[in-house]
Order: C-alpha cells, then sequence, then structure tokens
C-alpha cells in the first residue's frame, strides 16, 4: 500500500518519471478530461431533472443486468482512485509536494469524484426511466475512457519498464478492463435485457393476479409498495427510505398490513420462477435423468442471487481495505505525537485519514450486511418453495421413506441454515486476504519475523482440519436425531386424541423425552467442541503476538511503541477472521449437510404424470379402461398389490366396488388416479376427475373456501349443493355460517361432516368423472340415503361415477358391480348378474340380508294400539318424539343463536406486545442452577478484558517510543510478563466458554422439557384451537434457536460490552474531555435505539408468527395432496405458498433496514466521536501524554462502535423470542393431574359399568355455543345402548365428555356412583375402552402398535388378533408381529385400521366399551362376525355404541336418540319400534326401505 513512500534504501514510485513533463501531461490531460466529462454529465442531468416526471408517478423498475454490473463497476473504479488519492495525498505529506505529485492528486480527485457521478447518474437515469438502453453521452465517454487508458500505459511502459511499480500496472491494467467492458456494455449489450424483460412481464402479472386469490391463509397486506422500491440513491446510501415505517411503529403496535408489500423483483414468485427455471434447465441439460445434485442446487441459487453476491463481494472488498488503513499509519501518528516540530496541518491530515478510513468501512458494512440479509430472504424463499412444490410431487413409495416430521425439520431447520450461510459466505477469501494483508504490515514492522507469525497462523488454521471433521460428524448425528424426533412429535401431535383417550400420552412423551436426550448427547458434543474451537481461535492472535514479539526479543530485533502499536491493532484486525473461522468452517459444513439433505430430497421420485393415458374427450365413449393392469404400492415388492385388472366404464356409468376389507378396493381407486406404480398394463381416462377420500381431508379455513376450492362463486350451484348434501342445517348451527373457520384436519367439524364437505366439494367442482371412497361410512342411515339419492343419482345422474361402498343396499343401482378379493377383481357385473355366480358377492350380501331378517320380525311384531298410551314407560320423551324433525330442529336452532356468543374456535396466534419483559431474560438465566453460574460468567469476560488491557498498556509503556531512547526493562522481564498476562485471559476466556456451554445446555433441555410437559398435558381444546404448525415450530426452529444460537448470542453481547467500556476506559483516560463527548453520543444512540426499538421488535415478532403458517400449509398439503393432484390444484396451492412466503419476507425485509438504519447513524456517531478523540490528542500539548499511550487509545479507538453492542443486543432480543414463545407454552392450562393417591378409586373400579348423565352441558370452548345442552339419561351396567342421531347431533360429543376430553359447563357423569370429575384422568382413561372414530397408527411395528404400553405377551397378542379377524392377515406378513408400520398406517387399509383397534380393546377388557362408530370402515360381514366377537367377549360389560347401520344397535339393550344436543328418545329398540311416530321407527322403515328396494 505504500507504493507511493519514498525510502532510502527502496525505490520510490517517483524515480518512474525520468521524463516528469510527459508524465505531468498524461496526468494533467486525464484530469481535464474527466472535469469537462463532469461538467457535461452534470448539464445533461439537471436538464432531464427538469423534464422528468414527478416521483409520485414514478413506477418501480426491474433492473436489467448490464446495468447493475456497469454502476457496480463504476462505484469500484471510484473506490479504487479513492484509495490513490489517499496513498498520493500520504505520499506528499510525509515526503513533499512536487509538481507531479499536484497534477497526481488532481487526478485521482477527479476520477473518483467523476465515477462516483457516473454511479449516480446511471441510478437515477434507471429508477425514473422506462430506457433499457445506456445514454449516448455514458457510451461515448467509456470509449473515450478506454483509449485514454490504453494510451497512459503504453506511454508509462515506453518510459520506464524495468522499474514500472505494481500499483500503476494494476491501476493501469484495472482501467483497460474496465473500459473495454464497458465499451462491450455500452455498444453491444442488448440481448440479455429482452431475456429478463420478457421473464419479469408474466411474473408480475401473475404476482398481482395472486392478490385476488382466497388461499391467504390469514396473510394479508397493504397493497402500498415498499418505499425501498423507489428510493433516491441518497435514501438508500443513508438507509432512510425505512423511516415512515418506524415512525408509524413508534405511534402504534405494528400489524402484518402496515408492513408494506416487497418490490415485485423481489417478490416470492419472481424468486422462485428464476430459480426454478434455472435448476430445471441444468438438470435437463445434464441427460443425468433429471437428478439434482448439490453442485446443480447451489449453481441454481448463486444464479437467483447474483446481483446481491456482486453488491456484496464489492462491499466485502471495500470494508476489508479500510479496516487496514488504521494499523497501517498507527506508526506515523505515533511518530507524529513523539516529533517535537510537527506541523498541525500534518496531524489533521493524519485525523482525516483515519476518520475517512473509519467511515468508509462503517458504511461499506452496513450495506454489506443489508444486501447480505436480502440475500437469505431470497434462498429461504426459493429453497422453501421448491421443497413445498417437491412435497406436492410425492410418489407414495417416496413419501414412506421421507416423512412429515423429517419434511417440515428440511423447510424449518435446514432452509434457515442455508440462508444464514450468506454470513459467511465471503469469509471463505476474505480471511486469507485479511490475514496475508495483516502479515505485509507486520513485515514491514518487524522484517523477517512476520514469517514466524504467519507460520503460526498457518498452525492454527491447519488445526481446523480435524476438528472441522469433528464438527461435521456431531452436526450430521445431531440432525439425524432431531429428525427422529420431530417424526415422533409430529406424530404425535396429530393423533392426540385418540393418545388421550386411550391414557398413552405419557407413554408417547416419554418416548420424545429418550429422542431428545439422545439427541442432547450429539447437541452437547457439538456445543463443546465448538466452545474449544472458539477459545483456541479467540486466543489465537494473542499467542500469534506472544511468538512474535519473543521471536523479536530472540533475535534482538528491537521493540519500540510505534512498531508494537501498529503490531496490536493488526493483531486486533486478525483476531477477527481468525475468531470467525470456527464458526465459518462449522457453517460451512452445516450448510453442506443441509444441501445434501435437501438436494436428497428433491431427487426422490415424482408420481409419474404419464401412468393414466389421456383420451381425446369427444373421441369415444370410454370413461375409463384397465387392460392388462398390475400395480403395485412398492414397485421392488415382489408380490403386487393389483393384479390381472380388465374392466371399462362407459360414460355416465354407476360402477360400485365391493369386497371384505383389505381386498384392494382403495387401491384400485387410487390406480385410477395414478397414484399407485405402474407395473404393466394401460390405463386411459378420458374427461376430468374428482375424488372423494375414505379419510376426510379438509383443509384449515373457511368452509365456503373447503367447498369451492380454488373455483368462483356460484350462488345458484353453491346452495344447491349444500341442500342436497344436507349442509344448511349444519351450517345453521355454527354461528359464522359458511364463514366458520375450521380447525387444523377438520378438529372442529364431526366425521360426517367432514364427509360432506368433500362430496360437496366434489360436487361443486364439476368433473366428468367422481372417484367416491366410501362416502357413506361417516354418516347416519338417514343422511347417506339422501346423499345417495341427491348427488350419486341426481346431480351426478349424467356423470361417470366410481364408489367404493360396504352399504349392499347402494350396489342394486350401479351399472356395473365390482367385487374384489386378494387385489383381483373376481366378479363384475349387475347386481342380479352376479348375485347368482360366485361366492363373494354372495357372502357380502347374505350378511346384509340375514341383519335385514333380524331387523324385520321386530318390525312387523310391533303395534301401536297397546303402546301409544303407554305412560309409565317414562324414558320415552313423549311430546318431542311425536314432533316433526325440522320442526325440532328449528327450535333447537333458534334457541342457540339467542342464548350463545358467537366465536371461532382457532383463533390468531397469540403474539406480546411491546419490549420483551425482563423477565423473560431473567427466566432463561436463572432457569440453570437458578443463575448461580452467571457471577461467574460476568467475572471471568471482566477479567479476560482487564488483564487484556493491562497487557497492552505492559508492552507499550515497557518498550522505547523509538530507537534512539534505552530499554528501562530488560527484554526477557518483558516477554515473560506479557505471556503470564496473555495466558491468564486466555484462561479466562476457556472458564467462560466452557460456562456458558453448560448453563446454555441445561438451560434448553429444561425449557424442551417444560414445554412438552405442558403441551401433552394441555386440553383437547388447545389442540382443537391450534394448528400443529405452531407447535411444531416451537419445538423445531425455537428448540434450535435455545440450543445454540441464544447461548452464543449471549456470549458475543458480554463480549460487546464489556470490550465497547474497555474502550472507553482506555480511550477516557488520556483526555477527561472525551467524556464530554461520548456523553451525548451515548445518549443520542440511545434515542436513536428508543426509536427503532418499538418498530423492529413487532417486526421480528411478526416474522415469527408468519413462519408457522408456512409450515402448517406444507404439512397439511403433504397430507392432502392426492386430493389436491386429482383436482389440479397444484399451482393454486404453489401460489399460495409463495404468497405466504412474501408474509414472512415482508417483516424480514423491513427489519433488515430499520437494523440497518440505526446502525448507521451510529456508526457516523461512532466516527466523528473518533474524530474528534483524535483532535484532542494532536492539541494536547507536547509531553502531557506519552506518545505511546495516546498511540493505545488511537488502537483501541479503532475498533469504537456502540452499534455492535446494539447489534448484539438487537439480534439477542430477535432471537431471545424464541424463549418468550416456549415459556407462552410451559404456561397452557393442564388439564387434571393425572395420578392423585387420595382420589384413586378401588382397583376393581368400575365393577358394574353403571353410567349416570345429569343435566349434561358441554361446549368445545368457552366462546363457542354449548353442543349438549341439558342431556340426561342412565346407562345400565353391563347393557349395550346404541347412540344414533343425525350428523352433528352430539353423539362423540357425548364420548369425549365420558372421557373428560370435554369437561362440563354444568351437570355430572357418574360411574358406578363415583363422579368421573372426582377421580385422576390416568384412572379413568385407563379403566375405559373406546374404538374411535378414525382409526389410528402409529409408526412403528404392529406390535407398538397394538400394545404400545408393552403389557401384553405374544400369545395374549396373538388370540386378540385372531378375534379381530386380523390374524391370518398378519401371519402372511414377513415379520408377523414385528412387521412395519408406516407413518399414519398408510401401508394398512382403513378396514384392517379398524379391526387393529378393536385387538386393543380385546386386549384390555374393560367394564365400559365405548364404539364410536367402529364398524364404519368394514363391510357388513366383517361388521357381523365383530359384533359376534363383542357379544361374547363383552357381555358382562356396558357397551356404548355410536353407529350409523341401523343394524349395529338392533340387539342393543336400550336405545339413544340425540338431535341438536338433546334427547329425543331413549328406550329399548322394540319399544322405539311401537310408536310409529318416533323418529327410531322412522330410521328403521327408511333403512328398511331403502335395503328391500
Amino acid at each position: 500500500m505504500d507504493a507511493f513512500e519514498g525510502s532510502e534504501n527502496h525505490m520510490s514510485i517517483w524515480t518512474l518519471f525520468s521524463q516528469p513533463s510527459a508524465t505531468i501531461f498524461l496526468y494533467g490531460f486525464s484530469a481535464s478530461s474527466h472535469l469537462i466529462f463532469l461538467l457535461v454529465l452534470l448539464i445533461s442531468w439537471v436538464c432531464k431533472r427538469c423534464t422528468m416526471p414527478t416521483l409520485e408517478n414514478s413506477k418501480p423498475v426491474s433492473y436489467f443486468l448490464y446495468y447493475w454490473l456497469a454502476f457496480i463497476s463504476c462505484m469500484g473504479l471510484s473506490f479504487c482512485d479513492l484509495l490513490l488519492f489517499v496513498l498520493n495525498y500520504h505520499s506528499g505529506y510525509r515526503h513533499g509536494w512536487s509538481s507531479l505529485k499536484i497534477f497526481a492528486q488532481l487526478d485521482f480527485a477527479f476520477r473518483t469524484l467523476t465515477w462516483f457521478v457516473i454511479s449516480s447518474y446511471l441510478h437515477f437515469q434507471f429508477s425514473h426511466s422506462s430506457e433499457r438502453r445506456f445514454p449516448i453521452l455514458v457510451r461515448i465517454w467509456w470509449a473515450f475512457y478506454f483509449l485514454m487508458s490504453c494510451s497512459n500505459l503504453v506511454v508509462h511502459l515506453s518510459l520506464c519498464w524495468s522499474s514500472l511499480p505494481s500499483l500503476l500496472w494494476v491501476s493501469d491494467v484495472v482501467s483497460i478492463i474496465a473500459g473495454l467492458f464497458f465499451c462491450y456494455t455500452g455498444l453491444f449489450a442488448k440481448g440479455l435485457e429482452d431475456e429478463e424483460l420478457q421473464l419479469s412481464e408474466p411474473l408480475l402479472e401473475t404476482s398481482s393476479s395472486q392478490s385476488n386469490g382466497d388461499d391467504g391463509q390469514g396473510i394479508t397486506g397493504t397493497e402500498c409498495m415498499t418505499p425501498y422500491a423507489n428510493a433516491n440513491i441518497l435514501s438508500i446510501f443513508t438507509f432512510s427510505w425505512i423511516g415512515p415505517l418506524l415512525a408509524l411503529g413508534g405511534k402504534k403496535t405494528l400489524d402484518l398490513e402496515d408492513v408494506p408489500q416487497l418490490a415485485n423483483c423481489d417478490s416470492a414468485n419472481v424468486i422462485f420462477s428464476r430459480f426454478i427455471n434455472k435448476l430445471e434447465s441444468d438438470t435437463n441439460d445434464s441427460g443425468n435423468g433429471g437428478h439434482i445434485s448439490t453442485l446443480k442446487l447451489i449453481k441454481a441459487l448463486i444464479i437467483s442471487i447474483w446481483k446481491e453476491i456482486l453488491w456484496t463481494t464489492l462491499f466485502s472488498v471495500i470494508c476489508t481495505l479500510a479496516s487496514y488503513v488504521g494499523p497501517y499509519l498507527i506508526g506515523a501518528f505515533v511518530q507524529y505525537l513523539n516529533s517535537p516540530h510537527q506541523l498541525k496541518h500534518k496531524g489533521y491530515a493524519l485525523v482525516f485519514i483515519f476518520f475517512l478510513s473509519k467511515l468508509i468501512r462503517c458504511l461499506s458494512e452496513r450495506h454489506l450486511f443489508f444486501q447480505l440479509r436480502m440475500m437469505a430472504i431470497k434462498v429461504r424463499v426459493a429453497l422453501c418453495s421448491i421443497i413445498y412444490k417437491k412435497g406436492l410431487m410425492l410418489s407414495s413409495q417416496s413419501k414412506q421413506g421421507h416423512t412429515s416430521g423429517e419434511n417440515i425439520n428440511l423447510m424449518s431447520i435446514d432452509v434457515e441454515r442455508i440462508g444464514t450461510f450468506s454470513w459467511y459466505m465471503h469469509n471463505i477469501w476474505k480471511i486469507p486476504v485479511q490475514v496475508i494483508l495483516a502479515l505485509l504490515i507486520l513485515y514491514k514492522n518487524f522484517g523477517l519475523t512476520s514469517l514466524v507469525s504467519f507460520v503460526t497462523t498457518m498452525i492454527f488454521f491447519l488445526a481446523n482440519v480435524p476438528l472441522g471433521k469433528l464438527l461435521e460428524k456431531f452436526e450430521g448425528e445431531l440432525m439425524d436425531s432431531k429428525d427422529q424426533r420431530m417424526k415422533v412429535t409430529s406424530e404425535a401431535l396429530r393423533n392426540m386424541r385418540i393418545l388421550k383417550l386411550q391414557g398413552w400420552e405419557m407413554k408417547f412423551l416419554s418416548k420424545v423425552i429418550d429422542l431428545r436426550n439422545f439427541e442432547a448427547r450429539w447437541l452437547k458434543k457439538l456445543r463443546y467442541t465448538s466452545a474449544m474451537t472458539s477459545f483456541v481461535y479467540l486466543s489465537a492472535p494473542m499467542f500469534v503476538s506472544i511468538v512474535t514479539f519473543g521471536f523479536c526479543v530472540l533475535v534482538r530485533i528491537p521493540l519500540q511503541s510505534e512498531n508494537i502499536l501498529s503490531a496490536l491493532a493488526t493483531f486486533d484486525v486478525l483476531q477477527g477472521p481468525i475468531f470467525i473461522l470456527p464458526g465459518t468452517i462449522s457453517m460451512v459444513i452445516q450448510t453442506k449437510i443441509s444441501l445434501d439433505r435437501i438436494s436428497s430430497f428433491l431427487c426422490l421420485d415424482d408420481l409419474h404424470s404419464n401412468i393414466v393415458q389421456k383420451l381425446p374427450r369427444d373421441s369415444v365413449e370410454v370413461a375409463i379402461e384397465i387392460v392388462n393392469g398390475n400395480f403395485s404400492w412398492n414397485i421392488h415388492s415382489p408380490s403386487f398389490t393389483l393384479k390381472d385388472l380388465n374392466f371399462r366404464v362407459y360414460h355416465a356409468m354407476k360402477v360400485a366396488i365391493c369386497g371384505s376389507i383389505g381386498s384392494g378396493k382403495s387401491s384400485l381407486l387410487s390406480c385410477i388416479l395414478g397414484e399407485v406404480s405402474y407395473v404393466s398394463g394401460t390405463i386411459k381416462m378420458n374427461g376430468t376427475k374428482a375424488y372423494v377420500a375414505q379419510s376426510p381431508w379438509i383443509q384449515s379455513g373457511k368452509i365456503v373456501d373447503n367447498i369451492l376450492f380454488g373455483k368462483e362463486m356460484n350462488k345458484e350451484r353453491y346452495e344447491m349443493i349444500l341442500e342436497a348434501c344436507s349442509l344448511k342445517k349444519d351450517l345453521e348451527l355454527f354461528a359464522f355460517g359458511d364463514q366458520t373457520i375450521i380447525g387444523e384436519r377438520g378438529i372442529n367439524l364431526s366425521g360426517g361432516q367432514k364427509q360432506r364437505i368433500q362430496i360437496a366439494r366434489a360436487l361443486y367442482y364439476d368433473a366428468d368423472i367422481y372417484l367416491l371412497d366410501d362416502p357413506f361410512s361417516a354418516v347416519d342411515a338417514h343422511i347417506g340415503t339422501q346423499l345417495f339419492q341427491e348427488c350419486l343419482l341426481g346431480i351426478l345422474g349424467s356423470k361417470t361415477v366410481i364408489y367404493v361402498t360396504h352399504q349392499v343396499e347402494f350396489l342394486p343401482s350401479a351399472d356395473l358391480i365390482l367385487v374384489m378379493r386378494d387385489g383381483r377383481i373376481t366378479q363384475a357385473g349387475k347386481y342380479k348378474e352376479i348375485l347368482s355366480s360366485g361366492t363373494d358377492f354372495i357372502q357380502l350380501v347374505g350378511a346384509h340380508k340375514k341383519a335385514l331378517a333380524d331387523l324385520i320380525p321386530i318390525e312387523r311384531g310391533a303395534t301401536t294400539d297397546n303402546l301409544v298410551n303407554n305412560k309409565e314407560d317414562g324414558n320415552i320423551l313423549s311430546k318431542e318424539s311425536i314432533q316433526d324433525d325440522d320442526e325440532r330442529e328449528q327450535k333447537n336452532h333458534k334457541i342457540e343463536k339467542t342464548v350463545e356468543p358467537e366465536g371461532q374456535l382457532v383463533e390468531e396466534e397469540k403474539r406480546e406486545k411491546g419490549g420483551v419483559s425482563f423477565s423473560i431474560y431473567w427466566k432463561y438465566i436463572t432457569t440453570a442452577y437458578k443463575g448461580a453460574f452467571v457471577p461467574l460468567i460476568l467475572l471471568a469476560q471482566i477479567l479476560f478484558q482487564l488483564l487484556l488491557i493491562v497487557s497492552d498498556y505492559w508492552m507499550v509503556l515497557a518498550t522505547p517510543i523509538s530507537g534512539d531512547v534505552k530499554p528501562r526493562i530488560q527484554e526477557f522481564t518483558l516477554i515473560f510478563f506479557y505471556v503470564v498476562l496473555i495466558l491468564g485471559s486466555c484462561f479466562c476466556v476457556l472458564i467462560r466458554s466452557m460456562l456458558i456451554v453448560i448453563v446454555g445446555y441445561k438451560t434448553s433441555t429444561m425449557l424442551f422439557n417444560k414445554m412438552h410437559l405442558c403441551i401433552f398435558r394441555a386440553p383437547m381444546l388447545f389442540f382443537d384451537s391450534t394448528p400443529s404448525g405452531r407447535i411444531l415450530n416451537r419445538a423445531s426452529l425455537d428448540q434450535s434457536a435455545v440450543d445454540t444460537y441464544i447461548p452464543q448470542q449471549i456470549e458475543e453481547l458480554l463480549m460487546s460490552i464489556i470490550g465497547f467500556l474497555g474502550i472507553i476506559a482506555v480511550m477516557s483516560q488520556i483526555a477527561w474531555k472525551m467524556l464530554i463527548v461520548f456523553i451525548p453520543m451515548t445518549v443520542a444512540c440511545i434515542w436513536y435505539q428508543k426509536y427503532y426499538i418499538s418498530a423492529a421488535r413487532e417486526l421480528s415478532r411478526l416474522a415469527g408468527i408468519c413462519h408457522a403458517p408456512i409450515i402448517q400449509h406444507f404439512a397439511e398439503s403433504s397430507l392432502g395432496s392426492t386430493t389436491i393432484r386429482c383436482f389440479g390444484q397444484e399451482e393454486r396451492f404453489i401460489k399460495t405458498n409463495l404468497k405466504l412466503m412474501d408474509g414472512y419476507s415482508r417483516p424480514k425485509f423491513h427489519f433488515s433496514g430499520a437494523m440497518e438504519w440505526l446502525c448507521f447513524r451510529m456508526d457516523m456517531l461512532a466516527s466523528i466521536t473518533y474524530a474528534i478523540s483524535l483532535i484532542f490528542l494532536i492539541s494536547n500539548p507536547k509531553g502531557l501524554i506519552s506518545p505511546g499511550v495516546a498511540g493505545l487509545a488511537v488502537t483501541y479507538g479503532l475498533r469504537f462502535s456502540m452499534h455492535e453492542v446494539v447489534w448484539d443486543l438487537s439480534n439477542l432480543e430477535s432471537r431471545i423470542i424464541s424463549v418468550e414463545r416456549i415459556l407462552q407454552y410451559t404456561c397452557i392450562p393442564s388439564e387434571p393431574l393425572l395420578l392423585v393417591e387420595e382420589n384413586n378409586p378401588d382397583h376393581g373400579w368400575p365393577s358394574q359399568g353403571k353410567v349416570d348423565i345429569v343435566d349434561l352441558q358441554v361446549r368445545y370452548a368457552p366462546n363457542l355455543p354449548l353442543v349438549l345442552r341439558g342431556l340426561t339419561c342412565i346407562f345400565p351396567g353391563g347393557k349395550k345402548i346404541g347412540i344414533v342421531g343425525r350428523t352433528g347431533s352430539g353423539k362423540s360429543t357425548l364420548v369425549q365428555a365420558l372421557f373428560r376430553m370435554l369437561d362440563p359447563a354444568a351437570g355430572e357423569i357418574r360411574i358406578d356412583g363415583i363422579n368421573i370429575n372426582k377421580i385422576v384422568l390416568h384412572d379413568l382413561r385407563s379403566r375405559l375402552s373406546i374404538i374411535p372414530q378414525d382409526p389410528t397408527m402409529f409408526e412403528g411395528t404392529l406390535r407398538n402398535n397394538i400394545d404400545p404400553l408393552e403389557e401384553y405377551n405374544d400369545e395374549q397378542i396373538w388370540e386378540a388378533l385372531d378375534k379381530c379377524q386380523l390374524g391370518d392377515e398378519v401371519r402372511k406378513k414377513e415379520g408377523k408381529l414385528d412387521s412395519t408400520v408406516t407413518e399414519n398406517g398408510e401401508n394398512w387399509s382403513m378396514g384392517q385400521r379398524q379391526l387393529l383397534c378393536l385387538g386393543r380393546v380385546l386386549l384390555k377388557r374393560s367394564k365400559v366399551l365405548v364404539l364410536d362408530e367402529a364398524t364404519a370402515s368394514l363391510d357388513t360381514t366383517t361388521d357381523y362376525l365383530i359384533q359376534q366377537t363383542l357379544s361374547q367377549h363383552f357381555s358382562g360389560s356396558t357397551v356404548i355404541t355410536i353407529a350409523h347401520r341401523i343394524t349395529s344397535v338392533l340387539d342393543a339393550d336400550m336405545v339413544l336418540l340425540l338431535d341438536n344436543g338433546l334427547v329425543v328418545e331413549y328406550d329399548s329398540p322394540t319399544k322405539l319400534f311401537e310408536i310409529k311416530s318416533s323418529s327410531f321407527a322412522k330410521l328403521v322403515k327408511e333403512f328398511t326401505r331403502r335395503c328391500s328396494s
């Protein structure tokens, strides 16, 4: 850098000019040319400014490629010329000013100014104009500049070839390369502009059209564009564009609507489109089967953010070079202070250079960090979007290998980690450059001793190899264990209802805790290794200084204050790269692992789109045809799922599929959808299709949005479909009608309501072909008949319908019946045709006829005359039983509407207001060991800083100022005490790092355990009203922050605060007047921070809240991917995801702007304060202050800035919100205690099973209407009770109240005379049994599913499996009891899952058994066998059966008919039959009429 400095022993560059007149002419001509062009450009700018339209009418533009390249090149040239200007000034200041230097100074000055003005002119030109070509004036100048640069190089070479200094070589070469690029840009660059324009236009249209969509998932926002899009260069330079949002944040609590939209070029739609286009083009060109490698993924990401990479590279270079100006000039400053005859203006010149270098460093750092944040946002958007899109396209086999918990980790933790890598990206090249620059300065001061410093530094760097491998191993193991934990957590949250019903929640919690403990072992190893790495590399500069100074003493190189201060300043700058090196290596490793994980996910097999051949719509009458079809869910399995399929379906045919459980009925529908892997044969389809799944898939959101499913509202058709699906009466019961928000997976709807909404969605879609998978199983007989008549035979009369059903009564209406067994179609034909051929169909129909035969004699035997007047059988509510059903419903509905308040079940996520309470910080630091280690950590850091300052003072005071002064202390004593002080400070660093790891690990473990205990102990209301995405967000992202980031952030904040106080102490002790400057500067910084914090805090919280809907939407879409694909809604769901990503990016982006706004102003104040402190130093009388001590103050002042404290404090506050969010979930109201000794009932309870229900009133939430409204009845012990009623009448709610899933608002339930509210939950739930409405299986083995608590031996399990008709099926499997169960039990049919649930209760043999529509998914034959099994094994138990099949409750001792939460009828079936006007009699008549027809 000192190319312009003269020396006695080295040739000065000024010896170059042996012919000074020619060189002076070159500089004069260049300066004059730049000045003339500058004046012409300014005149042109003023003229254009006068004719330019006002800024209010201007629109944001998408800058084309060559604009950015030209702009960055102009700024780079301006900076290079500024550097030459500073160096030339320094040389003239030290060695005098000649004519040559003056002309050179003028040239460098005009060059700097001209290129900066050109940059500003280009920005102005293209930010307020639609032009896409550079102005002619600029293009002419570029050509002229190129010719002038070539001429300069030729003249320099001809004047003096041998002694041409390297700096002028670089200057001339850079000028020629830049000029050549400018010529190409101005004259030829045209093609890519049109390409970019074509790319952006359709994206903008799409982006704007999204705003009309109905799938925002709660993400709304103002239409106001961010001020950044239209900001002028001064506003961008100073971050003033964020000012209006900060002002608004000071007046009110910011909401998402207050945050402006991103510029179109930064929107998720544009970012993702560019990324996916590049990724797909690279993948298609490679010819490797479309697989996405990690390298291709990285390449596509780089292309997507190339502008940010260029900007950050430029700013990194500027910042790095500027940071070494101070260490380089510190020796000159000490010399000036030590010299008695220096001129004042030379001191002020040095102050100006110090100030300018600090200013440039601060400015470049601010814009560097802002661009890095923008880069991270774009990376997150691109990766989240590609993962979401891939999740919609995965084949069923790929889904089995990648569970939803693992995928959620990809989108939350891995994507976040790759986004964070942008902060470390430039460290890969910056660290070597910084080390080289530092060693050059050391070489200037100590000569060959710098080689020893270099070797020592390299030893520390090489030590990274084993440490890096260790960190990579630990990181990989940690992520794998985290995946396993998240998988189990996600599964438990999905099935929390069944866990609580069965009393298994604590078992699953212990499973999660065990997985966490395994994860924590890797976490502990990782954190201790990271702490040791940080200790070694934080101590590295101090060890390098010991080696350097020690070697100087050894080889007799004199140590002077001037050289020592320069070295200390250099070591201080070198501390940065060495300190961040372990973090960089760790982040590179983590990022590589995350990229590998994402790329492996993207390489999973998609669903093949060519499985189903599309036929021309008007060419043939065939709707569906399968010829010689063989299909398998697992393509590698030797046995096929579906075999030898051959059938043809014509347009408008009604095709019924029936068969026993596990015969392949649902797989056949999936095969037609193209969801099952193709082995051989052909599938042809003609027309659009709609699908109704057996397990209802309902989106979170409004009911109306679930029905419309992306289509425009047609009010007439909508009302007709609501009527046909019997949804109008249900909607009337909801306070908000069809605007009611449905909880996750339709949690606040009954099974029948979910199914009917699914059917309504399919009907509204108006497809050509309908595939219905057992749509009538979840609804009662009356509703089932109406759906079949109104929907299947009515609205869909002209459509092709293929429906799976177990209800034999719906088969005669079919044009074609397919009977299945073991994956084959064993019979096909019309009802009467196949009834006489084969045994499979006769077996199904025979069981149905037997049940019907049992029903008809009862009905025929009933007489009315002898029972109408029977008033003694008082169990019948005679008045209500003779009312018309509709009148009764309307009456109940009116009562409900007038009495109950309105409220939604699913509410907005709770967001804290105002500042993060000090109590949050206090709870965090006192969670582990009650905060006992906190004082020790503080003491260790204070001692470290104190010993470091003392060691610096020791070296400065104990060494002479110059070579002619004799040292006062022997060199050995000097080094000995320095080593002791340095080793003491290193020991303090080690103690601090270890204590922080210990406390951080303990705290994260305690918070994890407490949060998960509270979650698993929360009442079902919490899970009904809280989407699982919110919980998973805390269990993954927030927990990850508590595990790693927050301890690290606290450590950095501690270092910043104590380091800042140390700097103030050192600077203040040399001039007390500095306190006068520090006080107002500190007050101004605090005021800025207060002004900024209100908006920034809420933006950070909004970002946290907006992240959960992304995770939830992804999890929800993965579960419903089959439905989404069938309806062709992939694009709409991808757009919704992009909209959610924009909602997350908006607060993130503006938070970045707010952060840099604050830091920019603090840096300005710090730079001014630093300059004032230097002026104080040079103004002091000579001899008042030791030059060495003054130089030490200048050295410390180089890193003087309060923004690091504020930066770390703000980062900690944004991270501590994770603790705040976790603590929210540690305060969830819990269910009553599971175990309390004094309330334990007898071991044999319940002995009789008698259930008394007294005036029971139940609601799902305090803000929701009553569901059960004063229900009173008695279930005698040992009897079979059947509960019937239309969908939504309160049947399942009664069951939930029996298991205390819902606590009564009034009334009580007594079992064997004991009020169940007085019994602890574990005893209650463990002594009752239930087969739930939704059969649930967990990932693992069959043994773990049937006996999760591991209480029974194999013999008992096999006996239960045989009784529930699953024994033979399990024996066929390779693993027997240890055979695999995939996520959600997807590799078992719905009927088999229901039978397994039956096996669980057969093992348990409780005195009270509840069947909640337990046989809805079973065929009639299996249903009959199950009823026989239950009668045999639960003959002495109270069996409460909720059923939609009338035959399931015919043999019940008592039948309870509910309607709208009230008891309508309750008596034996026979007596209810005898009253012809009873609702139960009407149901039976309807059922027998339907079956007989």
